[in-house]
């Protein structure tokens, strides 16, 4: 009788499997990018006709009609399209950093980004946040609709407010601010309330705070001296490869909860971290905050430590973008 390692086998089936979903994904990446270029091309030859030959929209019709009669298996040569080419060309065809990001992204995220922005600094946020992201259509298009990069930019002004050294920059792959929305909280909730809804909506949270999220526990106990201490939520981060305990409050920031924070990381770096991580960090989430107080709180903190405020409506765009523009934009607002 033969006998079987059914472990053996089933690391092989396993490795076979990673292979598999690795070489469809490079695949498909190539084959965008194919198409995406190839689109680029169309838009540079529509763009220098149209501009220097100044063709009509008419013999843009007809192009595209006659595009598709060859080509009657191949979608994306409507007339419509056919400009979005040339928009897409020419809004990156003098950025020698943009031009080359545009071809990583899908067409669909290309064509969103494009109609959603105003400004190239908008759109080279959007592009290098959705490829580090690895957004999908409906991921791109809720970050937008959420004004991401108005929240992003407002934030960036309150940098210089809070000193960094080495450990406390880890703390920028958090945003300043955070949109929470999709909860469906009603006015007056409790700290529970809003841990037992992030709890529920977890595929939506991970969302909006970034894809390198690993959920670990909720009320996660830290045991010292005999006594169980509680972390509202706790992550693992595999960017930075470390803990990060969450903690939840529904009023203003407040100093002393920088002390508890503290404590919190203490205790998981000593109990809980593994040899080959980083130590842990902690992210205080409130519903409102004081940059002055926040800056002297977190000024003397041991341990790497964000303060974050969130919402639990979406704010009027436009009211975000006159508020951005009466700011001046700092000039290191790229990561």
């Amino acid at each position: 009788m033969v006998k079987i390692n059914i472990g053996a086998d089933y690391t092989l089936l396993t490795k076979l499997k990673q292979e598999i979903v690795s070489a469809r994904q490079k695949a498909y990446q190539t084959a965008n990018r194919q198409l995406v270029e190839l689109y680029f091309n169309i838009g540079r030859s529509i763009y220098e006709k149209v501009e220097i030959s100044k063709w009509g929209e008419g013999i843009i019709e007809k192009l595209s009609s006659d595009l598709q009669r060859e080509f009657p298996d191949m979608r994306g040569l409507s007339s419509q399209n056919l400009w979005r080419m040339k928009q897409i060309y020419e809004s990156y065809k003098d950025n020698e950093k943009l031009s080359p990001l545009v071809r990583e992204l899908s067409w669909t995220n290309n064509i969103i980004i494009l109609h959603n922005t105003k400004t190239i600094e908008e759109k080279e946020f959007y592009i290098k946040t959705c490829l580090n992201e690895q957004w999908s259509k409906r991921e791109l298009e809720r970050q937008v609709e959420s004004s991401l990069y108005e929240r992003y930019m407002l934030s960036r002004k309150t940098d210089k407010l809070v000193p960094h050294t080495k450990e406390k920059d880890k703390t920028t792959l958090f945003k300043d601010e955070y949109l929470l929305d999709f909860l469906g909280l009603k006015d007056n909730f409790s700290e529970k309330d809003l841990q037992k809804a992030i709890i529920a909506n977890l595929k939506q949270f991970f969302l909006e705070f970034g894809k390198h999220f690993t959920f670990v526990g909720e009320e996660y106990k830290v045991i010292v001296g005999g006594q169980d201490f509680k972390v509202d939520l706790l992550f693992f981060h595999r960017v930075l490869k470390c803990l990060v305990a969450v903690e939840l409050k529904i009023g203003e920031f407040k100093p002393e909860y920088i002390g508890k924070m503290q404590f919190y990381l203490t205790g998981l770096d000593e109990q809980n971290k593994l040899k080959d991580e980083n130590p842990s960090v902690g992210l205080i989430l409130c519903k409102s905050k004081n940059d002055e107080v926040v800056r002297v709180a977190i000024s003397r903190a041991l341990s790497p430590m964000k303060i974050a405020i969130y919402r639990t409506k979406i704010i009027d765009r436009k009211l975000l973008k006159k508020k951005l523009h009466s700011l001046p934009i700092p000039e290191n607002y790229r990561e």
